[in-house]
């Protein structure tokens, strides 16, 4: 299974907040087993969030969209999905609902926040208001950490791919000295293998068999100069 992940707000853009929001579905879904493939982080524009969703759920199998719900003036994730889609925007009966069942009146909330894609899947906001949707093979979630977390942590089941195993090999030599070495550990082994310097270079083994990625780690550590 393979995903991408889409980030909505202005204040990402200009570095006003922090983008925990990827990093974090990043961990759980590669966890899981999914392939994150793309991250991509657009302003509060119906159109950007638009042409962005329809063009990956055009390419992967399913499109993590977070923040921008609500019903204020800069809350238009939901149009711009809808858009995407070709659909309208309608009130959710059953997000409705649930809302005046955690102590929502109609009359609290203002309106807009129960509108949902046509046809869409509500799914309830443990944590906060605005509920997320899921509407084909896009999921859409609250930006707010807290919320995006407790609300992926109800959907997670949906997400499942191959098991995949990973070991580091840290190696104290320039990371260009090393070419030869990380070719030939992916000649032997059907393993993908990853290089990131720093004091160091860190080589992460990666692949679906465990079995091979440990061996593919012996082979490199019998093969490069380890730090200490």
């Amino acid at each position: 299974m393979n995903v991408a992940v889409v980030t909505v707000g202005d204040e990402l853009l200009a570095g006003q907040t922090t983008n925990t929001n990827a990093a974090w579905l990043g961990a759980q879904l590669d966890e899981r087993g999914v392939s994150v493939e793309r991250v991509t982080t657009v302003p509060d524009r119906i159109g950007d969030i638009a042409r962005v969703v329809n063009e990956y759920r055009a390419e992967y199998d399913a499109v993590i969209v977070t923040g921008g719900l609500g019903p204020t003036h800069d809350d238009v994730t939901m149009e711009g999905v809808a858009a995407a889609l070709g659909r309208e925007l309608e009130e959710h009966a059953e997000a409705l609902a649930w809302l005046e069942e955690s102590g929502y009146s109609r009359n609290d909330l203002t309106a807009g926040t129960a509108d949902l894609p046509a046809g869409a899947r509500a799914v309830h906001n443990g944590e906060g208001v605005a509920p997320g949707a899921v509407v084909e093979d896009i999921y859409v979630l609250p930006g707010v950490p807290a919320e995006m977390k407790r609300m992926f942590e109800s959907i997670e089941s949906e997400f499942a791919g191959a098991p995949t195993y990973r070991e580091e090999v840290v190696a104290d030599e320039p990371e260009s000295a090393l070419l030869d070495r990380i070719a030939g550990v992916r000649d032997r082994f059907d393993v993908s293998v990853g290089s990131y310097p720093g004091n160091s270079v860190r080589l992460a083994v990666q692949g679906t068999d465990e079995e091979t990625v440990a061996e593919a780690a012996a082979w490199l550590r019998e093969h490069v100069e380890l730090a200490e």
